[in-house]
């Protein structure tokens, strides 16, 4: 399967003349939609087909961030107000009508994905809170009780993957510790990994999400030198090893202020650390042809789980 190890976005409603050419011969392995690329159902439908068509792929991984409420890029045409925090209290009060409204929830919400044609949605976030996590988490989780985070966690991956979605879960291994906003500056945590493992990596371990997107956090007694993105320790010893994640590992954005070096370095580190895939969001046509072809094409690891998805859509 021949595919650079991207996922690039579009930069408005309609598809360029140049993004056309950029996808019909770069070749990113997917595409993430946002706000911006969203204004009706007729449109966005209509946006979708024209992508598998000048991709002549009909099964092309496009995502989105549908988590609900602070963060919902379907705003404009479905009302989606729920947070995991409302089934994490739920949950805490109720576990077993908690789990049902949820599973009812995200049926019907895979319902109109399906219908628009997205095949990958980035939930569920799986960092717990603390006492000083950062507001850009904040209601987007579950509930500061790992357990809790756990379960709901699983309950949401079983649930997407019987309905023929896709998941990514986030923020691998864990951004409920960091107190800021990984998308202005870089979080620095202090904690032991035997403080980390009992609370922030827990809800991580032995998921069965085909996708997870990592954080960008640097921690410090881990590995005091690179953030988790492109640590080479954290991604094996950690993610792979100790919690078990056997699918496509995906970076965050990373055009995030967390990183510090340029697109393009940010891009090489994250994949020579372990990260299968680099995200790019900005939609800045002339950063994503330069990352596309800075990027190698997938590897033969991330080939093989790429053709599992798509017999999975089947």
């Amino acid at each position: 399967m021949k595919k650079k190890a991207i996922i690039i976005s579009l930069k408005s409603y309609k598809i360029s003349t140049r993004e056309k050419n950029l996808l019909r011969t770069q070749k990113p392995w997917g595409l993430i939609l946002f706000k911006r690329n969203i204004k009706s159902l007729r449109q966005v439908k209509n946006l979708i087909l024209d992508i598998r068509k000048i991709t002549k792929d009909s099964k092309l991984p496009i995502m989105i961030d549908e988590e609900g409420k602070t963060v919902s890029r379907l705003s404009e045409i479905i009302s989606d107000d729920l947070t995991q925090k409302f089934f994490g209290d739920l949950y805490n009060s109720h576990s077993k009508l908690s789990i049902i409204i949820y599973k009812n929830y995200i049926n019907s919400l895979c319902k109109f994905l399906k219908n628009i044609g997205i095949n990958i949605n980035t939930v569920p976030v799986l960092d717990v809170l603390r006492v000083k996590t950062n507001k850009i988490i904040g209601s987007r989780s579950f509930s500061n009780k790992p357990n809790i985070v756990k379960e709901l966690g699983r309950v949401c991956v079983s649930q997407y993957n019987l309905n023929k979605i896709a998941t990514v879960i986030k923020h691998i291994p864990g951004h409920g510790c960091a107190s800021s906003d990984s998308h202005l500056k870089l979080p620095r945590i202090k904690l032991s990994y035997e403080e980390l493992n009992k609370i922030d990596f827990s809800p991580y371990k032995n998921n069965f999400s085909k996708f997870a997107m990592t954080a960008h956090i640097l921690y410090d007694k881990i590995d005091k030198t690179n953030v988790a993105t492109f640590s080479n320790k954290i991604i094996f010893n950690i993610i792979r090893k100790k919690m078990g994640f056997k699918g496509i590992l995906i970076s965050d954005d990373i055009s995030m202020r967390a990183l510090k070096f340029d697109l393009v370095t940010n891009a090489k580190k994250s994949l020579a650390a372990g990260c299968n895939i680099v995200l790019y969001c900005a939609g800045n046509y002339k950063e994503s042809l330069k990352l596309i072809k800075a990027v190698p094409y997938i590897d033969e690891f991330t080939a093989q789980k790429t053709s599992e998805f798509y017999k999975f859509l089947r």
